[in-house]
This record gives C-alpha cells, structure tokens and sequence, in this order.
C-alpha cells in the first residue's frame, strides 16, 4: 500500500504543514486591498483591467497583491503572473526586488521622434534627474506631430526638451489629458448628430439599402489591413447570433496617429458609426479597445458614452472600453480579442476567422475606430460622397498621417492615390528650411521605405506592393538628406524586435537576429534576405511577415547606405 499523500500548508516562519496545499499563502492584507478594487463578482476576462487598477493604485505590482488576484478571480497565479509581464505597461516586482522609482518620464524613440532628437534628451534627462526619477525609452506613443514626445503618468509633453520635461517632473498632474478641442455631445446633436442613427433604429432606411450604400462607397478597413466594410459587415451578419464588436483602438503603428486626432476633436462621430453598424449587423455587446498611450481618449469615450446613455433616448447596446497595456501586437486583430478576454495578447491561428468565431467564440465584427469614424457621412451624403474623390486612377479619401522632416507635420485627409510629393506641397507646407527630400515609409514602421525617386508614385492600397511596400494605415515618415535610411530600417526593426509576442520562432529570433546584422557598416545582403524569407513566409502573423519590408527596401534602393554594390 502507497504512502498517504501529505498536504501541507505555509505557517508564519515560511515552513509547511498538514491541512493546506502547496504554494504560495495568500496575504489576508494583500486580499483585502484588491477586493477593494475590483468588480465584484470578479470576472475572469476583466484580469487586464485588475491589473490595472492595482498598479494604478500602488505604482507597480507586488508579488501579494498578484496572489489575491489569483485567489479572487479563482485562477493560479502563473496565469496571472503570465499575463501581467506580457504587456510592457506592467510593472512586476518580486519580492527580491525593489520597486520603481516613485516617478517614471517616458520617451518616445521611435522613427519621428529619433530624428527629432530623442536619444540626445533620453541622455540628457539620465543625467539631469535623480534616482527617484526612471527615465524610460518607450515605443512610439501616437503624437509623431509633436516630435519628440515625453509622458508622465501617461500625461503628454509635446515638442519636449529637457527644460520642459524637468519642469512637467515637479507637478504632472498640471499636464493635459482630455482635449479641449473636443465637440461633446450637446453641440454634436445641435449641429444634426444621432438623426441618422434614430432614422435607422426606426426602420427608414432598410438594412440591405445600408449595405449596398456602404460597398458602393469602397469603404474599406482604415487600420491597414483594407478589406471592404459592407462586405464584412454582411459576412458577420449571416451568423447566428449573439454577434459582438471588437473595436480597435491600438494604433500602435510607428508613425500613426490618425484614430486619436479624430477621436479627441469628435467623437461621437465615431460613436454613432459604432451604433448604426451595431443596429445594422445585429451586435449585442460592443467592446473597445483603447491603448493604454491614449488616457485621453480613453477618459472621453467614457464620459460622452455615459452621457449618451443618460439621455434614455436611445437603446444602447451593452458598450465596454478596454484599456490596453502597451503590446503592438494587439492591434492584430485576434491578438486584440485575446486581450480582451483577458489574455495575452497572442494572435490566433486561421481558420476560423473572427467573423465567425471570434470573441468569447460568437460571431465578431472587428473594425478599426477611422472606418466606423466615416460611416455617417458615407449614409448621409450618399456612397458618391466618398467615392467621388481621388487621383491617379483611385477613388476615395484617405486620412494620412504625416510626421518628420515636414514644416507641418499631421492628420490630412486627402485623395486617395496622391502621391507623396503632392501631399508634401499642397499640405504640408513643404519640406523644413534646409532639408530635402531622401526617403518616406508610405505606411508606418512596417511599410516599407522608399526613396525620394519614387515620391511621385500613387499612395493607396494596391498601388505600392509593386515597390516592395504597402500603404497599411497611411503613416507616412518624412526622411530628409541630413538622415539615414539605414537607421530608420534599424529603428523600425528593433521595434519590431521589441513587440514580437514571442509565439512564433521565426518572429521572435529573426527580428532579434535581424537587429545584430543591420548594426555592421556593410550588410551581409544574402544572409539578409535568408532571414527576410523565413520571417516572411512562416510568421504567424503581420508582425513577422511584414517584419522585412524595411531591410529588402534598403537593400534594393540605398545599397550606398549599406556597403551593397
């Protein structure tokens, strides 16, 4: 006969005994602090948003506190534990470990902001700031206009220097959050907003009618991706339901900026896009996903939904926002569902698609905030509207987001098709004194670089594939003489090194090993596109397949950069 199983449990000088499992204790004081913070009943999927708000109110997050969550929520703590060091936003620490500083000033380095002179202040403010103080170099933050770009307590320092910085140090709490530029609710319906919506929950303008409107626009998915919207929201619809929406609100995209320019100036524009397609598809329970970098953004969505509601003149769905926690590769979309549900934000293996079975397993429409953003003006004005713009051959309004060498960097919504020239002059104002022309990527880290030769091609979807490049969200990146193309390649390749999710090998080494090659003065060209060739035909997802945009475009258009003949 075996031996009886002994069971123990921990007693105060850390020693077991008979009566409790193995593993941690749970820390009665830990416990009650979080109790006292989270939803009750707890909810599993809601793990994200717990952890957010413990960190929100101890600065970091302690081994005790990680535990009670477990405890309540009635999950181990690895899968906490797992979760909570997936996002870069979390701050985990050990009992062994100290915790942050009491104050953390965060940098932006990527592409814009580098060549806006963000390493020199990241060292300057190393040097200036005490150790009560963490200077930190974060992934780009959305505000590429306002190059470089620090935050405090995820509150923004535009054009920011190290007077600035160090002056925003001493009271962050003086920095902006919400804009004041917004148009809220009372002046949205004076100025005609919500008629369309209470026309169509009346039943005026028929379901199918909306759909042909919507397809015959070419309303396509603005987050980069591009697949025709009336066309996704007909696939969806078909489904059984409960049907839900994931809205996506994670541009993360070096260079984009797009989504939170219009959400700060109006947005109930993008909400009630959000309703009509909620009415029309047949969506129960929409969620909205908000990266963690727009605190803004986040807190007007909640306040102009909360009044939206307190009006009692419209059904409203059930409508969630998400705070996401600083992970890129959440704006794929199935990373984005598994972030949602509370999970590591890892994109998912298709079929099934997510229109069929994507959150929490229903049916899900998935769209990015800009293509809901243009749905009202698509059904007010009619589906020519929209279609009767463009050049070159395309139709259509794209919203570009424009940052670098430009003396005026922004959100412009311009013809579909124009070409970077075109936008430089007509909008931007021109190329800043003493700068000309060398290179753009046409669509953020991931599009691709091309050179100033080729700034008279066609910007839209389809149209630079050719090149080697994609337009994606439209964030274009304005390089001048006086930068490198190669370092650019660089910068957007360690981002990429940086937000890879780790689930997938050639993803996760190659952008790594990509890295160490691109930093030789002169590239080793073939084992360059060996690794290209495997990131790009066996990467899960976008991350990894796009991944060697920038080194094939280096290599094929500035050899000279890189010792390449």
């Amino acid at each position: 006969m075996s031996a009886p199983i002994e069971i123990a449990t921990r007693v105060s000088d850390g020693r077991r005994k008979r009566g409790q499992p193995k593993g941690r204790g749970v820390n009665e004081h830990a416990l009650a602090r979080v109790s006292g913070l989270i939803d009750s009943p707890p909810r599993r999927d809601r793990l994200i948003e717990y952890l957010h708000k413990i960190q929100d109110s101890i600065g970091y997050l302690p081994s005790d506190e990680i535990v009670a969550l477990a405890r309540l929520l009635k999950i181990s703590p690895v899968e906490v534990y797992e979760v909570a060091t997936f996002y870069h936003h979390f701050d985990v620490v050990k009992d062994n470990e100290s915790p942050p500083a009491p104050l953390t000033v965060r940098v932006c380095d990527s592409v814009s902001c580098e060549i806006a002179g963000a390493n020199t202040l990241i060292e300057s403010l190393q040097s200036a700031l005490g150790k009560d103080v963490r200077v930190q170099r974060v992934p780009c933050v959305g505000r590429c206009d306002r190059a470089p770009v620090a935050t405090i307590h995820h509150r923004r320092i535009d054009d920011a220097d190290l007077d600035r910085v160090i002056e925003a140090a001493t009271n962050p709490e003086s920095l902006p959050l919400v804009s004041d530029e917004s148009i809220r609710l009372d002046a949205y319906i004076d100025a005609g907003g919500y008629e369309l919506l209470q026309s169509i929950t009346r039943g005026e303008s028929g379901v199918d009618k909306i759909l042909d409107e919507l397809e015959s626009s070419g309303l396509r998915g603005l987050g980069g991706a591009g697949f025709p919207a009336g066309r996704k929201w007909r696939i969806v619809r078909d489904f059984d339901a409960p049907r839900l929406m994931a809205i996506n609100i994670d541009e993360g995209e070096p260079g984009t900026f797009k989504d939170r320019y219009y959400l700060e100036r109006d947005p109930h524009r993008f909400i009630e896009g959000m309703l009509i397609a909620a009415h029309v598809v047949g969506i129960d329970q929409c969620y909205v996903y908000v990266r963690d970098e727009y605190p803004g953004v986040l807190a007007l969505l909640r306040e102009e939904i909360d009044a939206l509601a307190a009006t009692g003149r419209f059904d409203l769905p059930k409508i969630e926002l998400r705070r996401g926690a600083g992970a890129y590769i959440c704006g794929e979309e199935s990373a984005m569902i598994e972030s949602i549900e509370g999970k590591r934000g890892m994109p998912r293996l298709r079929p099934p698609y997510v229109a069929e079975v994507g959150l929490f397993g229903r049916p899900t429409l998935e769209h990015n905030c800009e293509t809901l953003f243009w749905v009202r003006d698509i059904l007010q004005q009619g589906d020519e509207a929209f279609a009767a713009h463009g050049r070159h051959g395309r139709t259509g309004l794209r919203s570009f987001s424009v940052s670098g060498r430009v003396k005026n960097p922004g959100v412009y919504l311009a013809p579909a098709g124009i070409t970077l020239n075109e936008l430089i002059d007509e909008y931007c104002g021109g190329m800043q004194d003493g700068h000309k022309l060398h290179a753009y990527f046409p669509g953020g880290a991931s599009g691709g670089i091309l050179p100033a030769s080729l700034a008279n091609v066609p910007m839209d979807f389809d149209t630079l594939q050719e090149y080697g490049c994609f337009i994606g969200s439209a964030a274009v990146m304005v390089l001048s003489d006086q930068d490198r193309a190669r370092d650019a390649a660089l910068n957007a390749m360690a981002f990429f090194a940086h937000e890879s999710c780790g689930q997938c090998t050639p993803c996760r080494v190659g952008t790594i090993k990509a890295v160490d090659l691109m930093k030789h003065e002169t590239w080793d060209a073939g084992l360059l596109e060996e690794l290209c060739e495997v990131m790009a035909d066996a990467s899960i997802c976008g991350l990894g397949q796009a991944a060697p945009n920038p080194i094939r475009c280096i290599i094929k258009y500035f050899p000279d950069e890189v010792g390449v003949s």
